[in-house]
């Protein structure tokens, strides 16, 4: 059973380090994103996994929620409320996020980064791997049996890894973006509990 103080402290002290005052400066991070992406960023593997990130964070709640009005099911509609919230919670901090950093992606900064195509907006923290890790952990807390949580956790990191190969994000962009997805899935679950006491 998840331990969630053990792991809101995980979560605190990982943030704490993010945003600590040289993270930025640091050159690990642009060698190490260097060293994933690939002057032809051409996988198709890579770039199918990080155009999931959006649709699976949509279908999973949806889904859920589908198969909770057929089945006349509640628990299972409560859960879809509780999994999309931590997708809508996901997506509002990420927009927050990259609005007060104002980060620029690695390819307008940096020589040496080939992104697969150029993107609009800034680059701090990954919205892909946000959505994937908010679906992943939600949806591993609401079901907790490891056919489930492995391969949402597979696939969620699987989406932060593509952001680095396709080099849209940082690596700090992919871990903010983890953290954050998995804060909101905890945010979103205590919510919810909240509201649906019964």
């Amino acid at each position: 059973m998840l331990n969630t103080t053990t792991f809101n402290k995980s979560i605190l002290f990982a943030v704490c380090i993010l945003f600590s005052s040289n993270i930025f400066a640091q050159n690990w991070d642009i060698n190490l994103l260097r060293d994933i992406n690939p002057q032809q960023p051409n996988s198709f593997v890579w770039k199918g996994m990080s155009t999931t990130a959006y649709p699976v964070s949509a279908a999973v709640p949806v889904g859920l929620w589908i198969d909770g009005k057929i089945e006349h099911n509640k628990k299972t509609e409560y859960k879809a409320y509780t999994i999309a919230g931590s997708v809508i919670i996901a997506a509002g901090t990420t927009a927050l996020l990259k609005l007060a950093f104002n980060r620029v992606r690695p390819y307008q900064k940096y020589t040496g980064v080939y992104p697969y195509q150029f993107e609009d907006g800034m680059s701090f923290p990954s919205g892909h791997t946000a959505l994937a890790f908010a679906s992943a952990t939600s949806l591993s807390l609401e079901y907790k049996k490891w056919y489930i949580v492995v391969p949402a956790f597979a696939w969620a990191a699987g989406v932060g890894y593509s952001r680095l190969y396709l080099g849209e994000h940082y690596p700090t962009d992919v871990i903010a973006g983890a953290v954050t997805g998995a804060g909101s899935a905890i945010l979103s679950r205590w919510v919810s509990k909240k509201i649906f006491k019964k």
